[in-house]
Formats: C-alpha cells, structure tokens, sequence
C-alpha cells in the first residue's frame, strides 16, 4: 500500500473508529437506562430506551456499510484486513447488547404496576459491570491491545457468578412462595439479558485478540459447558 493509499486508509479507519466508540456509548447508556427503568419501575424511561433502539441499528448498518467499502476501495491485507472485518463483526455484537437493553425495557413494561419482587442488588452490579466490561473491550480493540482484550474476558467470570447468585435467590424464592414465580421470571430475565451481555463483551474481547494474533478463539469457558 502506497504512502497516499495509506493516509486515506489510515482516514477512512479512524473515521470508522469513531463510530464505533459512538456506538458503544450509545449502547452503554442504553443498559444504564434500562436497569434506571427497572429500579425506578419507569415505564416511560423503559419506552425511550426502546424507541433508541433503532438508532443503535441505523449507526451498525453504517460502520458495516463504510467497512465494505473500505475492503472494496483500499484493499487492506493482513493486520488491517483483520481489523475491518473485527469492527463489522464488534458492530453487530453492540447492537445486540442493545437489543438485551431493550429487552429488559420491554419486561418493565410487561410488570406493569407490579411492585419489584425485592431490592435489586446484583441487577445494578451486573449492569454496571457490563458497561465497564464494554468500554473497556471497545478500547483494546482499537488499540489492538490483545493482553487487556484477554484481561476484560476474564472478568465474564465476575458477570457469571453475580448471574449465579440472582437465579439462585430467585429460585429459593419461587420455591418457597409459589404465588412470587411470575415476578421472579421477570428479574430472571432481566438478570438473563444482562450475563449475555457480558458474553457478547467476552466475543468483542476475541476480536481484539484476533486483530493482532490471527488467531480466533474463545477466551472465557463457560463453566456450565464443562469449562
């Protein structure tokens, strides 16, 4: 690649780079709102977090698009073919974190005025977690920083054990009050969407590791898959 190719190459990724930390800002606030939603049980917070959605889909579309068209005007080998096509795939992992988020605005929405089965705890704490676990995945991706890459999967382990502790709560809960079983789903899923959204980190965390190594493969085991 000729050193003018490359400045507009160079341009064009960080261009696309930019997006992709827009993005994940969006959809950090997007899991931020709807555990707000959740705490506060505030159907109109848990509609707007919904109706953002479709933003998160339109900038996804866009990164993938300017992707394609980077491959097919610059040609990139090597380190930097891996490296458009990580952020394609990152973009679709982000817009289904916020697809998570919004699942768990639609649940808000299905309680209705049902009060919170208890205080959330572990929610928060996994929400939060999650968001850190993001930032910091989008970061070492672009910085092609494979050692934090594998430093933030680690910390699924984390998102998995408060995941652990919310199910097995709510269950003794539902076994010893059998008339709770329909707003302890409701923080099942809740809790559900959100370990998936540490899982969907974990993949974006194996991008970054393959941008740099070429290699692709899982960093974090689940221990339910024998792991």
């Amino acid at each position: 690649m000729g050193t003018s190719l490359r400045a507009a190459f160079d341009r064009e990724l960080e261009a696309i780079g930019q997006d992709t930390l827009r993005l994940q800002g969006m959809v950090d606030r997007a899991i931020e709102r709807a555990v707000e939603s959740l705490k506060q049980r505030d159907r109109a917070l848990a509609g707007e977090v919904i109706a953002g959605d479709q933003e998160v889909n339109d900038l996804r579309f866009k990164i993938e698009e300017d992707c394609l068209a980077l491959i097919a005007t610059q040609q990139p080998t090597a380190t930097d073919l891996r490296a458009v096509i990580a952020i394609m795939n990152v973009a679709v992992e982000m817009e289904r974190m916020a697809d998570h988020a919004a699942g768990i605005a639609k649940t808000v929405l299905r309680m209705g005025d049902q009060p919170l089965l208890k205080p959330l705890i572990d929610i928060p704490k996994m929400a939060e977690l999650g968001r850190q676990m993001l930032r910091a995945s989008v970061e070492a991706l672009l910085a092609r920083d494979a050692d934090r890459a594998r430093a933030v999967a680690a910390r699924d382990d984390e998102m998995d054990e408060l995941y652990f502790a919310v199910f097995d709560e709510l269950v003794e809960i539902m076994a010893h009050k059998p008339d709770t079983v329909e707003r302890a789903t409701y923080l099942l899923w809740c809790a559900h969407n959100l370990e998936r959204i540490g899982d969907r980190v974990t993949n974006i965390a194996e991008r970054a590791v393959f941008i740099t190594t070429g290699a692709m493969k899982e960093l974090n085991i689940k221990r339910d898959e024998g792991g």
